[in-house]
């Protein structure tokens, strides 16, 4: 790595998709795809069988949800990764809430006692990912062990006047819908308040002046890489992952934040400047490269940050947020390119970077090629699945 020093009704939708139709084939659909997926809408019974090929490769993989995780070295299975997996598996089961979802889910954090890795004392957001889920669980069946111990590790932090926690910004996803729904849970505006401050100083303070580009509207992973970094073309380094992080994590804080807790407001206008410009950079296939500055930087398909900006955009189309004659497009080929593009017969997910923190990292991003973890880009493939199939009713 370079060194920094070196410096919806019946007839808008129709409308919508003509005007998908009516673009240039070298705009809108994937080259030497004769069938033009590509600007396909997909209905609801395609969406679900693709969330649920892909979700049964995994259990069926997995059919002991406690079972470590084995990759360099041995890890629990409550780590991030798998976190974020469990929240994409509680999307399926919101639209099709099969029994074994659910048992699958409990098993999992029965199995950990309901704990974090490194314990209730940890500040690390990676461990706090898994809180999402547990609490989810807990407001099905609201059994005080599922949230005891999310609920020792985030207050830690509340009380504790540090607000650097979050120095990635893959950070932003694992944690802040953790805060959103404690304070849902308590009815204590602690925790919006705590989590704005962190987040502002992830914006604004980490690094040089901060993680956050006012000018392009993105996020730098790290202080490693905000300015004078840049991409091998001259550019700002931005990650598509690390940006899918943020673009989801403010869908699902948004998604269930009070209008009047705060950071609402900030929240709302980062999510609809981010959304314009990832769309602004959307490969002509569907997908987007792993480098959204230069596609020339480890260039091609890439699933995992393709299928959380799938997930946002998409989200915000549902709520109202954004235009859907703008961004319906988009979703529609990101979805379709994902879904027929890199989901095996079998039901595997190809085009998943694996873990890191740049462009670089997690290669070769092959339609054949296993990452190291196989968890967080189904997560983010069945939680685009859940919002896609919502908006197939429009």
């Amino acid at each position: 790595m370079t060194q920094k020093t070196a410096r919806f009704s019946i007839r808008p939708f129709q409308s919508v998709v003509y005007i998908i139709l009516s673009c240039s084939l070298n705009a809108c659909a994937v080259p030497g795809n004769e069938k033009m997926t590509a600007v396909t809408p997909p209905n609801k019974a395609a969406i679900l069988q693709k969330m649920t090929l892909a979700n049964a490769y995994f259990m069926n993989k997995w059919p002991d949800p406690g079972k470590p995780i084995v990759t360099n070295k041995e890890r629990p299975s409550n780590i991030w990764t798998r976190a974020v997996y469990y929240e994409g598996l509680m999307a399926l089961y919101k639209i099709d809430p099969q029994k074994k979802y659910y048992d699958y889910a409990v098993a999992w954090g029965q199995v950990h006692q309901w704990g974090l890795r490194d314990g209730s004392a940890t500040r690390n957001a990676d461990n706090q990912c898994c809180g999402q889920t547990y609490i989810d669980l807990y407001l099905l069946d609201p059994k005080p062990e599922r949230i005891k111990n999310i609920k020792k590790s985030i207050d830690n932090v509340v009380n504790s006047p540090q607000n650097n926690d979050w120095w990635w910004i893959d950070a932003m996803q694992m944690a802040m819908p953790v805060y959103t729904r404690l304070g849902l849970v308590y009815k204590d505006r602690r925790y919006f308040d705590k989590m704005h401050q962190i987040y502002q100083y992830t914006k604004s303070s980490h690094g040089d002046k901060g993680l956050y580009s006012p000018e392009d509207h993105l996020w730098w992973r790290d202080k490693d890489f905000d300015p004078p970094y840049k991409e091998p073309n001259g550019k700002n380094c931005y990650w598509s992952r690390g940006n899918g992080w943020v673009l989801a994590a403010l869908a699902r804080v948004l998604d269930i934040l009070p209008t009047n807790a705060a950071g609402y407001d900030e929240y709302l206008g980062d999510f609809k400047d981010m959304a314009a410009a990832i769309a602004a950079v959307q490969r002509p296939d569907g997908f987007w490269n792993a480098s959204l500055h230069d596609p020339n930087n480890f260039g091609g398909k890439e699933t995992s940050g393709t299928a959380l900006f799938t997930y946002g955009t998409a989200w915000g189309i549902n709520k109202g947020i954004l235009d859907k004659d703008k961004y319906l497009p988009v979703v529609i080929k990101s979805w379709n390119a994902v879904a027929n593009d890199a989901v095996h017969a079998d039901g595997f997910l190809g085009y998943v970077q694996g873990t890191g923190k740049q462009p670089s990292d997690g290669q070769p991003i092959t339609y054949d090629h296993k990452p190291d973890f196989e968890d967080y880009g189904l997560g983010a493939f069945l939680l685009a699945g859940g919002e896609i199939y919502k908006l197939a009713d429009k």
